[in-house]
């Protein structure tokens, strides 16, 4: 049984069985408030589905692409309920969620991109060839002028406003399943940070 928590837009918390039922989830489009909803979000899916935290297997966290604030909060919550329960901490790229979605639903074939909004008048991208258990990255994460930009040729651009957590749980399911590698549990940001550090002062005797 797996908790996913994913904060890369919204916030969206999901737990999964093995077999992919979801036994509870909940969610919000509110791309600011990700601290304020994301523990009573926990506490009340495992409630639903009358779990404690030591019964799940893995604790998966949407890595994003996303703003750092956001993503954290996330990743943070993941690794603690990971760690309290003696558990894998299971990250995945919130983009691949959205993804196999999209092709498990029948609404992407060939080769097609999901788009999400990275703010300052860009957008993050990453580029897949439909495919099942999991969609295959061509391109990985990255980000283009929301003005102007055109999918490649052949390429159908899905935008998504939300990530889902319990795709987000699949997605991990079939890495399991396949044996595939997960990335490392860091925020997948694609800006350089806004803050830099100063050069130190020379003191001169």
């Amino acid at each position: 049984m797996l908790l996913a928590i994913d904060t890369s837009a919204g916030t969206a918390v999901a737990l999964v069985a093995d077999d992919g039922r979801v036994l509870a989830e909940r969610s919000t489009a509110d791309t600011r408030r990700h601290a304020e909803v994301i523990g009573p979000f926990l506490a009340e899916v495992l409630h639903e589905a009358g779990v404690a935290a030591p019964a799940l297997s893995g604790v998966v966290t949407g890595i994003g692409p996303g703003p750092f604030t956001g993503l954290r909060v996330g990743i943070a919550a993941a690794r603690a309920v990971a760690l309290a329960a003696g558990i894998p901490l299971l990250p995945v790229p919130s983009h691949d969620a959205v993804a196999l979605r999209l092709v498990e639903g029948g609404v992407a074939a060939g080769r097609f991109a999901v788009v999400t909004d990275a703010r300052r008048r860009e957008a993050a991208i990453t580029v897949y060839a439909a495919a099942l258990p999991l969609p295959t990255v061509l391109e990985p994460a990255h980000l283009v002028p929301r003005a102007g930009w055109m999918p490649p040729e052949g390429v159908v651009a899905h935008e998504a406003h939300e990530i889902p957590a319990a795709p987000l749980a699949h997605a991990a399911l079939a890495r399991l399943a396949a044996g595939l590698p997960f990335p490392d549990p860091q925020p997948l940001y694609l800006r350089a940070p806004d803050v830099t550090l100063s050069t130190p002062k020379r003191v001169t005797g």
